[in-house]
């Protein structure tokens, strides 16, 4: 199993480029099951993730085309699904991909019937679909729960009235894909205004679906009978922008962060100024300069426009070293604080109470071996690694994978010292 080897003590500089989002490409390319014409997608990030997104499409008989671009390398995709043959997504893929479920709202609204295992728990706490399945019900679906499947019918789902009890992002982008090809109007209330959730409705509306207040705290889709195939290029990944500007602040390094979206990341700027970290904002371009030794600030992850649970562990790593003694507040899920135990073993000093976290900062880490847990938090061990003595070898990385491509690549291009080893 492969490792990464982080040698701590070197100060970042240069530039990187942001990839596509991760968060945005997997909802959309899953929307390309609502035509049967080809849907062209550029700037596709090469991660884990997206090939079990299309491992899944394939095997519904969706024809998947990959070519690169020129353009700084990143992946184009055509798919169209005018052969789709099967309405089921096995546990083999939702138990290491919960946005898998996602199909079920294009395969129910298109073809009438969809058989998805539910995907449980997972190391950062339960994300139940019961939002996703209580919103397809109330638009017509038959629904039944068998041997951890969800089975799905309906002749033609109809427009409803749906209240999400919490602003889930996948139920929100389940019920509006399903929504797009019903009768009638459906509006999805409380729903989830993440950037992603835009992009979404946008590349639906592209493709000839009327969604309106994607962004907002209601969206209102009016079905129609068909969709047609679309172009459209990814947004960048507003949680790797963010990753690579808390490397820099952690470092005191300089560098530039190119293709960004600052407007996407309003709430954790402002952290990172409070901290006292040098922003500059042009365009797409985020200048990061980290003079001297962080402040600490406190910290309550919120549903989109808050401070973003992704940027959590990340945070939590720049407090470690931070002057003062700062607090995490995670409202968003129950058990992300599984980093802080691996951090602590580097030095940090992190108490945790509930879902709050106390950091008192330190004046140094210490390089160890740490295993990662979840996506985010294999990311915060590789950020410690940065600024720890000595050697950090960081072990799981699976998770990295799933969501950062080649990211030892792009810090070691700005400086780092850090290899992956073969397993």
């Amino acid at each position: 199993m492969d490792k990464i080897l982080v040698k701590g003590g070197r100060r970042l500089e240069g530039e990187v480029a942001v990839g596509g989002s991760k968060n945005a490409a997997l909802p959309i390319l899953i929307s390309s099951l609502l035509t049967a014409e080809p849907c062209r997608y550029q700037g596709i990030p090469d991660l884990v993730d997206i090939h079990t997104a299309l491992k899944l499409l394939s095997g519904l008989g969706v024809r998947v085309e990959k070519e690169r671009s020129p353009f700084r390398g990143v992946g184009e995709l055509t798919l169209q699904a005018d052969r789709v043959s099967k309405m089921e997504a096995s546990y083999d893929l939702v138990k290491t991909m919960r946005a898998s479920f996602l199909v079920m709202g294009p395969l129910l609204s298109r073809f009438g019937a969809a058989r998805v295992s539910t995907p449980g728990g997972c190391a950062i706490g339960a994300r139940p679909v019961n939002l996703h399945l209580k919103g397809l019900a109330e638009m017509g679906a038959g629904i039944d729960l068998v041997h951890g499947y969800a089975e799905a019918r309906t002749r033609k789902l109809h427009g409803a009235k749906i209240y999400l009890d919490v602003p889930s992002v996948g139920a929100t982008e389940n019920l509006m894909m399903a929504a797009s090809l019903a009768d009638g109007t459906t509006a999805i209330e409380n729903a989830a205004k993440e950037p992603e959730i835009e992009e979404l409705a946008l590349v639906l509306n592209k493709m000839g679906a009327r969604i309106e207040g994607a962004g907002s705290d209601i969206v209102k889709i009016e079905g129609i009978d068909e969709l047609h195939g679309v172009s459209h290029r990814i947004i960048p990944d507003r949680i790797e922008a963010g990753t690579f500007m808390v490397a820099a602040a952690l470092t005191r390094g300089d560098i530039v962060v190119r293709g960004a979206r600052p407007d996407h990341l309003d709430a954790f700027l402002l952290k990172l100024r409070e901290a006292g970290v040098g922003l500059t904002v042009a365009g797409d371009e985020i200048r990061v300069k980290g003079d001297g030794k962080a402040k600490s600030v406190d910290i309550t992850t919120l549903p989109y426009p808050g401070f973003p649970t992704d940027l959590q562990a990340q945070m939590m790593v720049l407090m470690s070293v931070s002057d003062g003694v700062s607090m995490i507040t995670e409202t968003i899920f129950e058990n992300r604080f599984m980093h802080a135990q691996e951090l602590s073993r580097m030095g940090a000093d992190i108490r945790l109470e509930g879902n709050r976290a106390i950091i008192k900062g330190v004046e140094s880490l210490s390089g160890a071996p740490v295993m990662a847990t979840d996506l985010r938090a294999s990311v915060s061990l590789v950020l410690a690694g940065l600024v720890a003595t000595g050697r950090t070898e960081i072990s799981r990385i699976y998770h990295l994978d799933r969501g950062y491509e080649h990211i030892e690549k792009k810090l070691s291009n700005m400086g780092a010292d850090i290899q992956r080893i073969k397993g």
